[in-house]
């Protein structure tokens, strides 16, 4: 879990799954600022791809794309915001946010932090503690060896998760600038790419081990993630 939180068992409900696509249209939007042409535009390409695996309309999806990149009126413009900090026993946290409205944001990521006892830190306090890097998340049906399977696409690193949704699941990890090269290189020797996006890695990861403690951790992070703002949760949790 020290990379990027995602909440294992979420809801089915039609609220839940309106969250979702909130924070797909509003990543698809920002994206496109930098052109509505997915094929120029590699960011706006794989926010596409994650909207599709999500089953968002296609009508959904171009509203999105014309709205970011101002081919509508009504525009709406996003700013990234990046809160940092820690939780409940000093699990550091980074909050990646997409916002129309940074006081409402920066109000709500207050309350949660001090309704479960975390605290915020200064820019910096906790990044520094963390690696900025690209991930591809992949499946591979056949017999292939995961870590020549990296070296060949150009990663950096990879982890094998055995217990993820669906079956295991590897996660490769890129410089940054390598992100869409390696997420291309897999797809053309067979990789199913779930995901392809930039993340914060723990580097020092905390343990916790007693049931209650984790309980409180999970409570926190499933309250950020239930507002329509954050986009992105990174946690330093083993």
């Amino acid at each position: 879990m020290g990379a990027q939180w995602k909440q294992k068992h979420r809801e089915s409900s039609a609220a839940a799954k309106g969250r979702i696509f909130t924070k797909l249209a509003k990543e698809i939007a920002i994206a496109a600022k930098d052109g509505a042409d997915p094929t120029m535009n590699a960011r706006l390409r794989m926010a596409i791809e994650a909207a599709k695996k999500a089953s968002m309309s296609r009508d959904t999806l171009e509203r999105a794309i014309k709205k970011g990149a101002g081919l509508r009126d009504g525009t709406v413009r996003y700013d990234t915001v990046t809160y940092e900090g820690y939780g409940p026993h000093m699990v550091p946290v980074v909050v990646e946010c997409l916002t129309d409205n940074r006081n409402r944001t920066a109000s709500n990521i207050r309350v949660i932090f001090d309704k479960h006892g975390g605290q915020l830190a200064a820019s910096g306090g906790v990044t520094w503690d963390f690696d900025r890097l690209g991930c591809v998340e992949a499946t591979h049906e056949g017999e292939v060896d995961p870590e020549t399977e990296a070296i060949e696409a150009g990663a950096q690193d990879l982890e094998v998760d055995d217990e993820a949704d669906g079956g295991a699941s590897t996660s490769f990890y890129t410089e940054p600038t390598d992100l869409d090269t390696v997420r291309q290189a897999l797809e053309e020797r067979g990789w199913s790419v779930s995901s392809a996006a930039l993340i914060y890695k723990s580097k020092n990861p905390v343990s916790l081990d007693d049931a209650d403690a984790r309980a409180a951790i999970e409570g926190f992070f499933e309250a950020l993630d239930d507002d329509d703002d954050v986009q992105n949760l990174f946690v330093g949790l083993a």
